[in-house]
């Protein structure tokens, strides 16, 4: 009885600050979790077959929080081919300049070095993501709840269903704005709340340039015929500035002791590189490219919108 009653606290304490259905912890708790607070990983599991790049976890914090979450190791040097934790990161950073957070389209997403030791439990061929230090950098994504990749699109739903055109509409302005490069299925996915249908882009590390996953990249380009009013204005205030500020450093770390800890984000050490190094500060962010490349995508949209090519609603 005792047991069940804590339950049911723990549960109601938890839901208490809860977005949703779909995230069920408070953002900036999560946030803190994930990239700073001292926690214990346990239980991992590859997410799809064995060996599998992508993984899933507990995080389990000293005060009895947890909570699951999909994390996948970086290559060496910190970034390569469909494995850009920076990408991931900006991704989830970039949405926050025209979205609320209970319209997020990414789930809080962040970066954390963990250590070799642990890692090789699992994978003996595991290497430290970066000299001179003893640990594996991780991008790692807070896990959905009541969710689904059992969807399609449907244009004649979108027609009389503004809540659904709205949330669809979000997710491939924010698709659009990253260059989405990767449509498989397993990618996107949508809430079984028929009262909240939200949708989530779960995998972002295929953006932001001109590479292109064989498995389909329409989600890059505008695919629906009318997208909502107040995210398109919240999207032309936008400057080039805004992008800098929030894109170009992303994730900040400073070497000791062989560790990573994360550190205020500072100036951005080399605009033309991704990931970068001085000293003992290891950087992530976008490439001046990359971030011209939004803004100029974002111009693009606003043509077209002012143009009545692309209706708002």
């Amino acid at each position: 009885m005792k047991l069940t009653l804590w339950l049911i606290i723990l549960l109601h304490s938890v839901m208490l600050h809860a977005q949703d259905g779909n995230i069920t912890h408070d953002i900036a708790v999560i946030e803190q979790m994930l990239s700073r607070d001292t926690v214990e990983i346990a239980l991992p599991r590859d997410i799809r077959f064995e060996g599998d790049a992508a993984k899933t976890a507990v995080l389990k914090r000293a005060d009895g929080l947890f909570m699951r979450i999909k994390f996948k190791r970086a290559p060496q040097g910190g970034g390569g081919y469909n494995n850009e934790p920076r990408y991931e990161i900006a991704a989830y950073e970039l949405q926050k300049l025209f979205l609320d957070p209970e319209e997020y389209v990414v789930p809080p997403t962040a970066g954390r070095g963990v250590s070799l030791e642990w890692y090789s439990q699992f994978d003996d061929h595991v290497r430290p993501t970066f000299e001179n230090t003893g640990v594996v950098y991780c991008a790692i994504q807070y896990w959905l709840s009541n969710v689904t990749n059992d969807h399609e699109l449907d244009k004649a739903r979108l027609g009389s269903d503004s809540l659904n055109a709205r949330r669809l509409g979000n997710l491939n302005l924010f698709t659009y704005m990253i260059k989405h490069s990767d449509s498989n299925v397993g990618n996107f996915l949508m809430s079984k709340d028929p009262a909240n249908p939200r949708m989530f882009a779960v995998d972002n590390g295929l953006a932001f340039g001109d590479l292109m996953s064989n498995r389909g990249y329409e989600w890059r380009s505008l695919v629906l015929e009318r997208y909502p009013r107040d995210t398109v204005e919240r999207l032309r205030n936008l400057t080039q500035e805004d992008l800098v500020k929030q894109l170009s450093v992303v994730a900040q770390y400073r070497i000791d002791g062989g560790r990573l800890l994360p550190e205020t984000p500072t100036e951005c050490l080399e605009p033309a590189d991704g990931v970068r190094r001085e000293g003992n500060i290891v950087q992530f962010g976008l490439t001046e490219k990359e971030i011209r490349g939004i803004y100029e995508r974002l111009q693009d949209l606003l043509k077209l919108v002012d143009g009545g090519k692309v209706e708002v609603f």
